[in-house]
């Protein structure tokens, strides 16, 4: 491992996996756990159960498991090596280095950042100079101020193919260092040069508050119009949230989510500090987690076209499965001074009708549900009996989705209202899509349950049972063994390559090497050899009850079942099988890293 494993396995032993927790989520405790409404999925009734004794976490709900270090590599989307370092600094601790090579990555890394650190700052100072005065002069048409500018630590590209690359030069950076940083781009003939040229540069910060890339603009109608860094080892568009490292800071009670970083910079001077913007791409789940933990309710405000509406009826689906509250903003179109109607954005909204009329359109907002009935309601032609009768089976089909009858009520009688039918029909519309509905989850349910495995089975497919009654005795094992590490004086000859699961096989090696070196064995020291995935699923093994009593003689019935099955497999020739399939799941691993 990159990180001593005694290092690892003092931090473990150290830090409170209470306290890191507490940090993102709200905790109360009942009984021996702390419960919590879950960050990596949508609740509204605590399944999160964090415990101190066992220094674990077990979401109930979506099956998220681990120890402290598994929590911050989830909860801030890090890598095993950062997620040990940033535990390590809340618990006081400082990481050795042991593999050159770890050690090499992390000053890398660091190289980088500082690196686009020093080129925010050269593309800011460009901007009073010649090279930076039509991207000066484009910031004044834009009407951003000089505060905000230095805000957002705006700057200049200059329109010349290598004044980043000597500028960085002289600070001893070379091109591989640059094209690490994808501050430049390796040509065809083998040349390189700078990427950004002749555009409005904007640093992108995360929330940490470090330079992780650049996002830029061009001053014409040119193409592309926005062009980001690539994708590096600090940069990552699915996760990253133009603003968000101010707007978390806001005092307004939600967030504003826009299409387009200028739009963001305008919301923000003209007093809205809650808005944020993605890196060019569609929101994704990543997103959402990230913004449910600052905010319950998001206002959707994307242009009224039809990407911009498909945009957020897509995005509606990702946010509500982060328990977001969202709530959509239609921008009006706009009359040019020639009297044509054109679409805008919450820049042009800004300069045309000012903050006040801006205050006033999110105030009013429409909520999800106002927002899908309206757009349903603009597929059909009401005048048509054909067409109102399949308005209102849709309007029926979202209505009875809702979980308050209220609700479900209010927006009935609206859908009536504007099909012009009584509201007992439509009441009468929804109770039948309710039904439809509880009988096709009904039904999903019964065909769940014939099929009596699949309540034990790992979700993830790479850790399925192939021989569950085995399986089922091997994680028994498992149990007995991290209540009480004595017991594996009573293993006997029971041998990893025993378990017909590789996965539970593999751990059981893993626990019984700590307990060789007297160490004790508990899940969180497995962290460094185990994917979240598995990490997951052996917390929720562990979480399984498991009887004290008597628990010499439970042992030796998990073993003698396992060994039948074993002596089972070598007779059929099985264990060369699953030998292939472990060879096959290493390989995927390796690639993926």
């Amino acid at each position: 491992m990159p990180i001593p494993r005694a290092f690892i396995d003092e931090l473990v032993q150290r830090a409170d996996i209470e306290q890191v927790v507490a940090d993102y989520v709200p905790l109360t405790r009942k009984g021996a756990n702390l419960w919590g409404l879950c960050p990596f999925h949508s609740e509204r009734t605590p399944s999160f159960s964090v415990s101190p004794e066992k220094q674990i976490f077990h979401c109930f709900g979506c099956g998220k498991g681990g120890g402290a270090i598994t929590f911050l590599m989830e909860i801030e989307n890090l890598t095993f090596p950062e997620a040990v370092r940033l535990l390590a600094e809340k618990t006081g601790m400082e990481v050795p280095e042991e593999d050159p090579g770890e050690g090499d990555w992390r000053r890398r890394r660091e190289r980088i950042l500082t690196l686009n650190k020093l080129a925010a700052r050269f593309y800011y100072d460009q901007l009073s100079t010649p090279q930076g005065q039509k991207v000066a002069e484009y910031m004044a048409r834009r009407r951003i101020s000089k505060k905000f500018a230095v805000r957002f630590g705006l700057g200049a590209a200059p329109d010349a193919w290598d004044t980043l690359l000597r500028a960085m030069a002289e600070k001893g950076y070379d091109k591989r260092d640059l094209l690490d940083a994808g501050l430049a781009v390796a040509g065809k003939g083998g040349g390189v040069y700078d990427k950004f040229r002749n555009r409005l540069m904007l640093p992108v910060i995360d929330l940490r508050g470090d330079v992780i890339g650049f996002t830029s603009r061009v001053m014409d109608d040119s193409t592309p119009k926005y062009l980001n860094t690539p994708e590096t080892a600090i940069f990552k568009k699915r996760s990253t949230l133009y603003g968000l490292n101010y707007a978390k800071r806001s005092k307004r009670g939600n967030i504003i989510l826009v299409e387009g970083n200028i739009d963001v910079i305008t919301l923000h001077q003209a007093g809205f500090d809650n808005a944020v913007a993605t890196m060019g791409t569609s929101l994704t789940e990543e997103h959402a987690r990230i913004l449910a933990r600052f905010t319950k309710e998001l206002v959707l405000c994307y242009v009224t076209e039809n990407a911009g509406i498909y945009a957020s009826q897509r995005a509606i689906g990702i946010l509500k499965s982060a328990d977001l509250a969202v709530k959509v903003l239609q921008l009006p179109r706009r009359r040019t001074p020639e009297g044509e109607l054109v679409k805008q954005d919450a820049d042009d909204f800004i300069k045309y009708q000012g903050a006040a009329a801006f205050e006033q359109l999110l105030t009013g907002s429409q909520n999800q549900v106002e927002y899908r009935l309206e757009d349903i309601q603009s597929k059909y032609d009401l005048s048509v009996d054909e067409q109102r009768a399949a308005f209102l089976r849709e309007a029926a089909a979202l209505t009875a989705g809702l979980e308050s009858p209220v609700e479900r009520e209010i927006y009935g009688v609206r859908a009536a209202k504007a099909a012009g039918v009584s509201p007992e029909t439509m009441a009468a519309e929804v109770e039948k899509a309710r039904r439809a509905r509880a009988g096709k989850a009904r039904r999903q349910e019964e065909r769940q349950a014939l099929i009596p495995t699949v309540s034990v089975q790992p979700k993830s497919r790479e850790l399925r049972y192939g021989n569950v009654r085995s399986a089922r005795a091997e994680e028994g094992i498992l149990r007995l063994l991290l209540m009480d590490p004595a017991l594996f004086g009573a293993m006997g000859a029971v041998a990893p390559e025993h378990f017909s699961s590789p996965f539970l096989g593999r751990v059981y090696r893993l626990l019984g090497t700590l307990w060789q070196q007297g160490n004790t064995p508990r899940l969180p020291a497995l962290v460094g050899d185990l994917s979240t995935e598995e990490m997951s699923r052996l917390v929720q093994v562990a979480d399984q009850p498991e009887t004290v009593d008597n628990k010499e003689k439970a042992l030796q019935d998990y073993i003698e079942i396992l060994e039948s099955e074993y002596a089972k497999r070598r007779a059929t020739g099985m264990d060369a099988l699953l030998a292939v399939r472990e060879q096959k799941r290493k390989k995927a691993m390796e690639e993926q890293a």
